[in-house]
């Protein structure tokens, strides 16, 4: 593979990805390896949702478990990741330059959006990790802009890790594991719609993708799992390439795409 830019959008599927990563999973850690170790991972996880940019400082990251209902195993897992207080120093002074308020949480550990992407990629725990929030009521624009912010980081050996899905509606998912039991189709077509505006560089339509894309609402009705891709296409910069490294749908409902950028 090219040389990567220290920016990736990674899927977390279902929780229980973390037990049976599958393809996907071979997938998220054949792509780290082409990485150069990172001082510190920036990972972006949906599942963390504040009013401001707020970044974890902690040095110790308590795996989350913050699901319900799923095999005791998941519940048993534990990523020991180091946090890194001096590295999210760094952050939040980026942050400032273009954010007038970024907020500091020294007690955030890991939600499962954050510990089961790293678990795949980085399963030694070797390397330090700084949560950073998203705000899902400000919209696209504004993760862009918070990527646009993490660009200057990811060119000086910090990754942006931004994890999400291209699809999430867990309502499709009821109806399609206990009636139909398929998969919709908008799924694959609002990831496909989603693969082409990226390989044609159209970023204002990703970023309007409510409006420009007849299944982008059903795709996401709330708009929080999506929010980590446009982060990691800020970060990327202007220049980059988005290069799929994984294509496939998963449980029905969640499209599993991943993309570096070179």
């Amino acid at each position: 593979m090219q040389h990567l830019r220290n920016t990736l959008f990674v899927p977390h599927g279902a929780p229980t990805f973390a037990l049976q990563p599958g393809a996907a999973g071979a997938a998220m850690a054949q792509v780290a390896s082409f990485l150069n170790t990172p001082r510190a991972i920036i990972v972006v996880s949906p599942h963390w949702e504040t009013a401001y940019p707020t970044v974890g400082t902690g040095a110790h990251l308590e795996t989350i478990h913050d699901f319900y209902g799923f095999p005791s195993a998941l519940y048993d897992i534990s990523y020991p990741a180091t946090g890194c207080p001096e590295g999210a120093e760094v952050v939040i002074d980026t942050l400032k330059k273009h954010f007038p308020r970024v907020d500091a949480d020294p007690s955030r550990g890991l939600d499962h959006g954050a510990w089961i992407p790293l678990l795949q990629m980085f399963p030694d725990a070797d390397v330090p990790v700084i949560p950073l929030s998203v705000q899902s009521h400000a919209g696209p624009a504004h993760a862009y802009a918070v990527g646009q912010a993490l660009a200057e980081l990811a060119q000086q050996d910090f990754l942006v890790l931004a994890s999400g899905n291209l699809t999430h509606n867990l309502g499709d998912y009821r109806i399609s594991a206990t009636q139909s039991g398929e998969s919709p189709a908008y799924v694959q077509v609002f990831a496909d719609w989603v693969a082409q505006h990226m390989a044609d560089g159209q970023v204002a339509s990703l970023l309007n993708y409510r409006n420009e894309s007849a299944e982008g609402q059903r795709a996401h009705p709330t708009e929080e799992h999506l929010l980590p891709l446009f982060v990691a296409l800020g970060a990327a910069g202007t220049d980059a390439t988005p290069s799929p490294f994984y294509r496939g749908i998963s449980d029905y409902v969640l499209a599993m795409d991943g993309y570096a950028f070179v």
